[in-house]
C-alpha cells in the first residue's frame, strides 16, 4: 500500500507543489499584508484570488488527466492479461489431451526408467573407479544396495571394484577400455570421449589408452556409412517413415556441404510425408473418427510447425478435441 501511495506521489508531486504555492500566496498575502483589507484593493483581491483559483484548477485538471490516461492504461493490461489467461487454458488443455492420447504403460516406463538407471549408476561406480575413489564408489554401492530391486546391481558392482582395486596399471586400462568400447557400441559418443579422455589423464604414457581417441573417430565414421546406405535404400524403396528417422540420426555426423547435398532429397522425403499425414488427417475426418484425426493432427503440427496445413490444423484443434469427448467418439 505504502509503494502505490509513493508511486501516486511521485506521478503527480509538481502539480500538487503548484497547488500549495498558490494557496501559500493567497495565505501569506492575507496574513501579512492589507491588501485584502483595504477598500480600494477589492479589484486586485479579487484579481489574486482568481488568479490561485485558475492556477490550482489548472494544477487539477492536469493532475485528473493523468490519472484518467493511468486508468485507461491499467484497464489495458487487464484485458491484455485475460487474453493471457485465456491462451494459457488453451494451451493446458492441449497438453493435457496430448498427454492422454500418447500416454505410455506405467509398467513400461518403470522398465525404461530403471535400465537408464542401471546404465547411470554403473557409469558413477566407473567414474570413482577411475579417480582411484574406491570409497566413495564403495559408498554408492552401499546406497545402491538399500533398495531390494538394485540388490544383485549392487553385488556385481562390488566385484568390479575389488576387481579394480587388486587390478596392475594395464589390467585397469583395459577394464576402462572394455568400458568405453561397450559406450561406442551404444553410439553414446560424447560419453565415450569423456572416458577416454579421463583416461589418457590418468595413464599419459599409455599408447594403448591414446588409441581410443582414433577408435572413437573410425567407429563414428563407420556409424556413419551405416546411416547413409540405409538412408539411400529407405530412399529407394520409398520408405518415407524409415527414411526420416534415419535422418533424425544421421543429421548428428553430416557436415554442412554433406546436409546440403542431401538437402533436396530431404526436402521430397518431408513433402511427402506431410503428404500421407494429410491425406490421413481427411479420411479420419470423413469418416468421424475424431481420436485418430486428433493424433494426426497434433503430429502433422508438431513434426511440421510451419508448414500451412499446421496452421490450418492448428485452427481445428478445439472443434477436434471437443468431438473426441462427445459419447460415441
Amino acid at each position: 500500500m505504502s509503494s502505490a501511495k509513493d508511486g501516486f506521489l511521485h506521478q503527480f508531486k509538481w502539480h500538487i507543489v503548484i497547488i500549495c504555492v498558490a494557496l501559500a500566496i493567497v495565505v501569506l498575502l492575507t496574513l501579512f499584508t492589507d491588501i485584502f483589507q483595504a477598500a480600494q484593493s477589492n479589484m486586485l483581491r479579487q484579481l489574486v484570488l482568481v488568479l490561485g483559483v485558475l492556477v490550482a484548477l489548472s494544477a487539477l485538471l492536469a493532475m485528473l488527466s493523468r490519472l484518467f490516461k493511468i486508468l485507461d492504461a491499467l484497464r489495458d493490461n487487464s484485458a491484455k492479461l485475460e487474453a493471457v489467461a485465456g491462451a494459457l487454458e488453451k494451451i493446458h488443455a492441449g497438453l493435457t489431451q496430448i498427454n492422454h492420447s500418447t500416454r505410455v504403460s506405467e509398467t513400461v516406463k518403470a522398465i525404461a526408467f530403471r535400465d537408464a538407471d542401471r546404465q547411470s549408476l554403473r557409469e558413477a561406480v566407473f567414474d570413482k573407479l577411475q579417480q582411484q575413489e574406491f570409497d566413495a564408489a564403495q559408498e554408492i554401492i552401499d546406497e545402491i544396495a538399500k533398495r531390494p530391486e538394485y540388490s544383485e546391481l549392487a553385488e556385481q558392482l562390488r566385484a568390479q571394484v575389488e576387481k579394480y582395486h587388486t587390478a596392475t596399471d594395464q589390467e585397469r586400462i583395459n577394464q576402462a577400455i572394455a568400458h568405453i568400447e561397450r559406450l561406442l557400441d551404444n553410439c553414446r559418443w560424447a560419453r565415450a570421449s569423456a572416458q577416454i579422455e579421463g583416461l589418457v589423464k590418468a595413464y599419459p604414457d599409455s599408447e594403448k589408452a591414446k588409441s581410443m581417441r582414433h577408435i572413437l573417430l573410425d567407429k563414428k565414421q563407420e556409424r556413419k556409412k551405416i546411416l547413409l546406405a540405409a538412408w539411400d535404400d529407405a530412399v529407394q524403396q520409398q520408405e518415407t517413415d524409415r527414411s526420416l528417422e534415419i535422418l533424425k540420426e544421421l543429421d548428428l555426423y553430416l557436415t554442412p556441404n554433406e546436409g546440403l547435398a542431401l538437402q533436396e532429397a530431404a526436402r521430397d522425403i518431408f513433402r511427402t510425408k506431410l503428404h500421407n499425414l494429410g491425406v490421413q488427417f481427411s479420411i479420419a475426418v470423413t469418416e468421424k473418427q475424431w481420436t485418430g484425426a486428433l493424433n494426426i493432427g497434433q503430429q502433422i503440427i508438431k513434426d511440421f510447425p510451419n508448414s500451412r496445413m499446421s496452421e490450418e490444423i492448428r485452427g481445428k484443434l478445439d472443434v477436434l478435441e471437443q468431438n473426441v469427448q462427445m459419447p460415441g467418439s
